[in-house]
């Protein structure tokens, strides 16, 4: 993995085409610890990998969706991210007090504390590895959000408990069968996603958290629709479908059990790739902020949402965010044409909306309709005018 040349996009396709041989599994010692399978062994699928290395790299893209029937890999894939993830700066305060809020501010933008320690050049933030947030689906509202804290209660003390959404700021927040969730819930995820913070109000108590986090969602249609209000959330929408080849069905088949067997070894395995890989992303966060559009490339993209006739304007925001990132990744400085086209699929997917079709389409002929008695009254209004001023000509 040495070799300086290898972008993302090509360490994908080369991984996905190694083929694993499975070794004798050692002896199980007992020891429970969550080990989450490498994301590059995972076989094919190759819009879902790009769609979520992409979310990584730009959490401006607004998150991915994934749709699919049972056992196509969805969840295997997202937890697999673990291993990925990049860096981010977290705040040492209470209150949640960064840099940014100083530089995009001022100085009465942080606390107290903070003001002081920043005055005297001390750091705010400390590094930490960026974590993948699971929402459970028997969740409740008060476990999201946040409530009292039961035990301190018991002391007769009130005190608020963080909610798994304050948890994910900075993070990815994965949602499975998204679209099984409580409505109350998906309100809830729906106003903090949009505002990056929200507030909690608890008898005399009152706190803002932050959430500024990356939704990634999960959902089986057979087992019901998504609101289309959460559905325009997410940015990338990716179709998963089973492997068609029968080798890449039997080469899954060998990973899949490898992995139940052992693991580790599994894991090790990929070890070295998935580190090279992870550092990558870090270097592509970096340089995504030098990555423009060219002016093609931005003809092109809205020429195409035009013609889709989509409304929403998250499409254009998904749809370059995303080209912009995979140029990062492809190794390229400029997102042209060719990162559009690639993007575009899973980006404007799924936007149309065919009731809201039908409902402009009737809306335009009740206008045209109107708009026709009113041309018909004027017609008849002028030759009413003419007739009296006809009527009204003196004689001789």
């Amino acid at each position: 993995m040495s070799n300086t040349n290898l972008t993302l996009t090509k360490l994908l396709e080369i991984a996905s085409s190694q083929r694993f041989l499975e070794a004798p599994p050692p002896e199980d010692m007992g020891l429970a610890e969550p080990l989450a399978f490498p994301f590059l062994g995972i076989i094919g699928q190759q819009e879902m990998k790009i769609a979520l290395l992409l979310s990584l790299i730009n959490p401006n893209i607004g998150g991915v969706l994934l749709i699919g029937t049972r056992g196509t890999g969805k969840t295997t894939a997202v937890r697999s991210l673990i291993d990925l993830l990049p860096d981010v700066h977290r705040s040492l305060c209470t209150y949640g007090c960064l840099p940014e809020d100083i530089i995009d501010g001022d100085i009465d933008a942080v606390c107290p504390e903070c003001a002081r320690r920043y005055g005297q050049g001390e750091s705010l933030t400390y590094p930490d590895r960026v974590r993948l947030i699971e929402l459970p689906l028997n969740a409740r509202l008060e476990d999201v959000v946040g409530g009292l804290d039961e035990r301190a209660a018991l002391h007769k003390r009130m005190r608020l408990n963080r909610g798994i959404m304050a948890r994910a700021d900075r993070n990815l927040l994965y949602v499975d069968e998204v679209n099984l969730l409580d409505d109350d819930i998906v309100d809830a995820i729906l106003d903090a996603s949009a505002q990056g913070t929200y507030t909690v109000h608890r008898g005399p108590l009152v706190a803002t958290y932050r959430a500024r986090f990356v939704l990634i969602g999960s959902m089986n249609p057979e087992e019901g629709h998504l609101r289309p209000q959460i559905l325009d959330r997410f940015g990338l929408r990716v179709v998963v479908r089973g492997l068609e080849h029968r080798k890449e069905r039997l080469e899954a088949y060998h990973r899949s059990i490898a992995f139940l067997n052992s693991p580790r070894r599994v894991i090790k395995e990929y070890a070295e790739a998935t580190e090279f890989m992870r550092l990558e992303l870090a270097s592509a966060r970096e340089s995504l902020a030098n990555v423009p559009l060219t002016s093609q490339a931005e003809k092109i993209g809205l020429k195409l949402i035009h013609e889709l006739g989509i409304d929403s304007l998250r499409a254009e925001i998904t749809l370059f965010e995303s080209a912009r990132a995979h140029a990062v990744a492809d190794g390229r400085k400029r997102a042209s044409i060719q990162d559009v086209r690639k993007v575009a699929p899973m980006s404007l997917r799924i936007r149309r909306s065919t009731f809201m079709q039908d409902y402009f389409t009737s809306r335009a002929e009740e206008e045209e309709e109107i708009d026709r008695l009113i041309s018909s009254l004027k017609r008849r209004s002028s030759s009413r005018k003419k007739k009296t001023s006809k009527s009204k000509k003196p004689l001789g």
